[in-house]
């Protein structure tokens, strides 16, 4: 019989914070918070162990605080517009250049442009450049007196000794560096990293370094990313030798762990699985605080204790692993460093589309964010746990409660930045094309990063019906099409009319672009055209419904008379263009209609059918801004043209060009 973990006690996110923070405070984790000395240029980003007081002051000295002479106050008390006083040089005045030590007896300073020679009443500049060659009974005369202390920088003026400089629990800054070595102080007693475990298991395993993976196998990159993100953190990863699906090794390499290290997180054996023993040996070896958290995805996490030491098992999945590190892992370290834990910035945004979301698990929900006519919107990205690509594109997360079923199109909600997003929570300056994939959208999105970083472009791939519902949706800047109107035999302007009647409109072209059916290295079921899709022994993989390729499709069969349903496969659907091909590289389909570029990304044969127009449409009020005009300017560059043409099957003749567009013709 195959043993299976099956964990019932599924809580809240709230119920698991909450007692891991009763564990801190009954003592079962301890937080030992150990500390070191370093040298004060060596502490940028560290925490402070303790309150640190300045050594010396600063300025320990009293100094001119700008060019000019120093004087005895005294002196100067009757010194009127009708009656200066003259003060000679060397005994009554001496020069100074700003920051020179206050000359002894002397108690303020006036300004070199305030100062008038006896002889040369006009030549005020003269004075200023030859400060050091004055004789030494040189007169001037002032005509207004001064008060002690004038223009004068005074001991302590910036730090005084003993005056605190940093708190404890503070995180040192390059500013803080400075003012410390100001005050004196070289050395500083900074917490500990603490040193977080980070044991990988499972037998499929291999190293980033593994160039060629059989199937089963995976690469080892989460402990990779944990890595990164607790040295962002202020902690120490130490990352062990995968473990295999063997319970003993787990249980001897987390027993060594415990010995060495402040944080243990075991990285996947968290599920129901035969092979999944973290939740076994965790309960062997100590206590478990909680197995399952309502949280979507993430909801495998396991957290204990063994030895006052605070274990978190992590799921497998990258996007259920990198969820619950933020949530759990995070804390921890923080609280071992004695600062609060990191919260993320909050904006308000508005949902470009409805998300249905089951109930009973908290969602969190990956979004891109841009800014449309002043309203910044959220656009929703792959929500499938295994999807690392959603974290890749993302800006923030959306919370969506356990108990809702989902957000409604255009519902305000709160957006929480990732960390890369925080400082600079600006998205005036995304571009958002909706509408028909094509891999020229890669290869400008990385153009306009090269040439114009200040903007971003992001792109999302609903097909070329999606794209113009968009543009009436008010949620996209460009839309892209390749909408064939079988009436007419025109491309997009026909559905242009259609659907978006009262816009003003304008149509770039982007290229023209061989489109055909994509099949395997070789073509080895002989598949020559359309009629062939109806063959028993051919698959085919399709695009979804409101793509400008599913139009196609459909076109081209009815041509031929052909039924859909006598096609195997009409109803699997894919939404790039790169996702046929790779269903056919990778025999889950024999057929499947795209672009020539995309069949020679993955080494496929292709069979030429028909030439279309692939345009980007764009509304009036965002044509003249100053990102779609850079993406304007980059499209229309020899350089970018020569990368697309390197992809192969795209006619570039009129790339750029503005086509006549009349919206009520």
């Amino acid at each position: 019989m195959i043993n299976r973990n099956i964990y019932l006690n599924k809580i809240s996110l709230a119920e698991a914070k909450q007692k891991i923070k009763e564990a801190i405070s009954e003592r079962k984790i301890v937080l030992k918070q150990k500390s070191e000395c370093l040298p004060v240029e060596e502490a940028r980003g560290r925490i402070t162990a303790e309150a640190v007081y300045a050594r010396r002051s600063a300025l320990h000295y009293a100094a001119a605080a700008m060019d000019g002479i120093a004087v005895h106050s005294q002196d100067t008390v009757n010194a009127s517009e009708s009656k200066p006083v003259i003060l000679t040089h060397q005994k009554d005045f001496v020069y100074v250049n700003t920051g020179n030590p206050l000359p002894e007896g002397f108690d303020a300073v006036i300004k070199i442009e305030d100062v008038i020679p006896v002889e040369q009443k006009s030549e005020v500049k003269a004075i200023h450049n030859n400060i050091h060659k004055k004789e030494e009974k040189e007169r001037i005369q002032i005509y207004q007196s001064v008060f002690p202390g004038l223009n004068i920088r005074q001991i302590g003026e910036d730090i005084v000794t003993h005056q605190l400089i940093l708190p404890v629990n503070h995180k040192i800054r390059p500013i803080d560096i400075g003012a410390l070595l100001a005050g004196g102080v070289i050395s500083i007693r900074v917490r500990k990293k603490p040193r977080v475990a980070i044991i990988p298991t499972g037998e499929e395993l291999r190293s980033p370094a593994e160039e060629e993976l059989k199937a089963g196998e995976i690469v080892d990159f989460n402990s990779r990313m944990l890595s990164g993100y607790v040295l962002q953190w202020g902690g120490e990863p130490i990352i062990y030798p995968v473990i295999g699906d063997r319970e003993e090794e787990l249980k001897k390499t987390i027993q060594s762990a415990i010995e060495e290290d402040d944080i243990i997180t075991v990285i996947a054996g968290t599920s129901a699985g035969s092979k999944d023993f973290t939740a076994q040996v965790l309960g062997e070896l100590g206590e478990t605080l909680f197995h399952g958290v309502a949280i979507m995805p993430g909801k495998p996490t396991i957290v204990g204790v063994i030895k006052n030491t605070p274990l978190i098992g992590l799921p497998g999945y990258p996007v259920s692993f990198l969820i619950a590190a933020w949530e759990f892992v995070l804390p921890l370290v923080c609280w071992h460093l004695g600062i609060p834990s990191q919260s993320r910035k909050i904006v308000k945004a508005m949902m470009s589309r409805k998300v249905v979301s089951k109930l009973g698990n908290e969602e969190f929900l990956r979004v891109k964010l841009a800014q449309i006519d002043n309203q910044l919107i959220a656009y929703p990205l792959s929500r499938g746990a295994g999807n690392i690509s959603s974290l890749l594109e993302a800006d923030a997360l959306v919370r969506i409660p356990a108990l809702s079923e989902g957000l409604s199109f255009k519902e305000e909600v709160e957006a929480e930045l990732l960390e890369e997003n925080e400082e600079n929570a600006n998205f005036d300056n995304s571009i958002i094309i909706i509408g028909s994939h094509d891999l020229i959208l890669d290869v400008l999105r990385n153009e306009l990063q090269a040439v114009a970083p200040e903007f971003r472009l992001a792109s999302f791939h609903t097909g070329s019906m999606g794209g113009l519902l968009a543009l009436k949706q008010e949620i996209a800047h460009i839309a892209t099409s390749h909408l064939f109107d079988v009436p007419t035999g025109e491309y997009n302007f026909p559905y242009l009319r259609r659907l978006l009647p009262e816009h003003n409109l304008v149509v770039v072209n982007m290229a023209y672009r061989e489109q055909g059916l994509i099949v395997a290295r070789g073509n080895p079921k002989g598949i020559q055209g359309i009629p062939d899709l109806t063959r028993k022994d051919v698959r085919y993989i399709n695009r979804q419904k409101g793509s400008g390729t599913r139009v196609l499709l459909d076109y081209l069969i009815s041509k031929e008379n052909i039924n859909p349903a006598d096609i195997n496969g009409y109803q699997q659907e894919e939404f790039t263009h790169l996702m046929v091909a790779s269903a056919v590289a990778n025999y889950r389909a024999d057929a499947g209609l795209g672009i020539y570029s995309a069949a020679s990304a993955f080494g496929l044969d292709f069979i030429p059918l028909i030439k279309e127009r692939y345009d980007l449409i764009i509304p009036e009020q965002y044509f003249q801004s100053k990102g779609i005009q850079k993406m304007l300017e980059i499209i229309g560059t020899e350089h970018f043209q020569e990368q697309v043409g390197q992809l192969g099957g795209y006619d570039l003749s009129q790339c750029g060009k503005i086509l006549t567009y009349e919206k009520n013709n």
